[in-house]
């Protein structure tokens, strides 16, 4: 090893990107390709596994092109909760990837939920019962695919996230593996056993023998195969890590205190815990990361379905080419004038958990224009940031002191001024895009020996709301998602409401 690069492969929802880092920080090679998903049903979302694949290979081929073969190691990001299903001996999925965003499984996880399985998922998992999660979708596969059952009986499948197909592939098949954070999102894998379970196989209907082995983020997975992409053979897959995760700790976030949210497609917002933490307030109980020398860290986490692509949705509504000219048509008014855009496009997830919710506007007048739906679409995602920010200040039980942010919406300003507004704290935006990508590289260069830097902030947004202000507009919003809610069938009287926020 001389050159001290890692090439960290983030692969997300819509987009899939390569970057080749030093242990410094700098990026000094990068390639990105967007992605194709899927909507065949209502509520359904899916790509292709073949196409996830040979777009990985591309962005891997296009930065080695730019700095050669010369790279020590590489780290892998990715969306989660996404599952793939392959056959073990001729590599071919058999079946769409479905998406984290997908809930076709919500009638299976409503018949689990009525048969009083929900509090033992959730104690072992720290996943509340939703169809977020893999454990239902793979048992959609098998049971909605020809042979598959028989198939899997027979120790010929294999399964898993984005991460563990990825690796199958650029080793050739001869690693079948995932890290403790992924296996965590899964609701097959018990998060203090840090083992998968079986009775959750069983409640499932999923057999485990058709789950990766379980090792820390900061492994040696395994190495590449000649021919497998434009990399050398030989070279090892040194991190694995969900992409939530890997942006916590690229932020250098390792102490309670300090919340990060990536403003994705979907958002997560992630805080560690010194343990794990039950949540009573909607949010989930996850393994934020593992290493070899230190063990399993914590976290709190909060999911929200649809945040940056609620812009990109109304984009489309409004006949607008693309999401930087719909940002730029909602700076043109000065707030949304009343309108609220609750996108509950796929349901809504964190702190609500209402699967079969659907998307509404409110506060239509005849003052409404264009830009005021454009500007609601944008507060949207500051809005439902806020509704996390507030259920994980009150599992932790004490204030948490600022939001450091990244990915790609986080380069509007007047959102990011919106979002320290709500939440009442300092909002630090981070100096780099794709901070999942250093993560998943610092845990790759650490793991070799090698010191890094966490990514830096660009710009501290500090709020300027007084208190009664701020109420009010939360009032507005939390009045519009219990519209939401009540048009979708989906309100729940108190007691059983609070059951849900567990």
């Amino acid at each position: 090893m001389t050159s001290g690069l890692v090439l960290a492969i983030d692969q997300g929802t819509t987009n899939t990107k390569a970057l080749v880092f030093e242990a410094t920080g700098r990026v000094v090679a990068s390639a990105s390709v967007p992605m194709t998903v899927s909507y065949p049903q209502p509520g359904w979302a899916e790509q292709s596994p073949l196409e996830i694949w040979s777009q990985v290979q591309r962005v891997i081929a296009d930065v080695v092109g730019k700095v050669g073969s010369d790279i020590d190691a590489l780290a892998i990001s990715n969306q989660r909760e996404t599952i793939v299903v392959w056959d073990a001996v001729s590599g071919a999925p058999i079946a769409p990837a479905i998406l984290w965003q997908c809930r076709r499984t919500a009638e299976r996880c409503a018949t689990l939920r009525r048969a009083g399985h929900a509090a033992l998922i959730e104690g072992k998992t720290g996943l509340g019962l939703d169809p977020l999660f893999p454990a239902a979708k793979i048992a959609w596969i098998l049971d909605n695919t020809s042979g598959a059952r028989e198939a899997a009986n027979g120790g010929r499948l294999r399964a898993g996230t984005v991460d563990s197909w990825l690796l199958w592939n650029l080793t050739g098949g001869r690693v079948h593996a995932t890290d403790h954070s992924n296996a965590s999102r899964t609701q097959l894998f018990d998060i203090e056993a840090l083992t998968w379970d079986d009775e959750l196989g069983r409640i499932f209907d999923v057999p485990l023998g058709l789950l990766p082995d379980v090792r820390p983020s900061d492994s040696v997975f395994g190495e590449t195969l000649a021919g497998a992409t434009a990399l050398a053979a030989g070279i090892p897959v040194h991190a694995m890590i969900g992409d939530s995760h890997a942006a916590l700790y690229g932020h250098g976030i390792r102490e309670a205190g300090t919340v990060k949210a990536t403003y994705g497609t979907g958002s997560s917002l992630m805080t560690p815990t010194t343990s794990r933490v039950q949540s009573r307030h909607g949010l989930s109980s996850t393994i934020a990361w593992s290493t070899q020398s230190g063990g399993v860290a914590y976290a709190l986490e909060g999911n929200i379905s649809v945040s940056g692509q609620a812009a990109a949705f109304m984009a489309e509504l409004l006949c607008i080419s693309d999401v930087g000219k719909l940002a730029e048509l909602a700076m043109t008014v000065p707030d949304a004038n009343g309108v609220h855009f609750v996108p509950a496009l796929v349901g809504l997830g964190a702190p609500y958990w209402r699967a079969e919710a659907r998307g509404l506007i409110s506060g239509l007048a005849l003052g409404t224009k264009p830009a005021h739906l454009a500007r609601a679409s944008i507060e949207a995602i500051a809005y439902q940031v806020a509704d996390v920010f507030t259920a994980m200040e009150a599992d932790a039980g004490h204030s948490l002191l600022q939001l450091s942010a990244d990915g790609g919406a986080t380069r509007n300003d007047v959102l990011m001024q919106f979002q320290a507004d709500l939440v009442g704290r300092a909002v630090v935006r981070s100096s780099l895009a794709e901070v999942s990508a250093a993560g998943a590289a610092m845990l790759a260069f650490a793991a070799m020996g090698k010191s890094t830097i966490a990514s830096a902030a660009t710009a501290e947004f500090k709020p300027r709301l007084d208190g009664t202000t701020r109420a009010g507009l939360l009032a507005g919003w939390h009045d519009a998602v219990g519209r939401a809610l009540r048009s979708s069938g989906t309100q729940q009287d108190d007691t059983e409401q609070e059951g849900e926020k567990r």
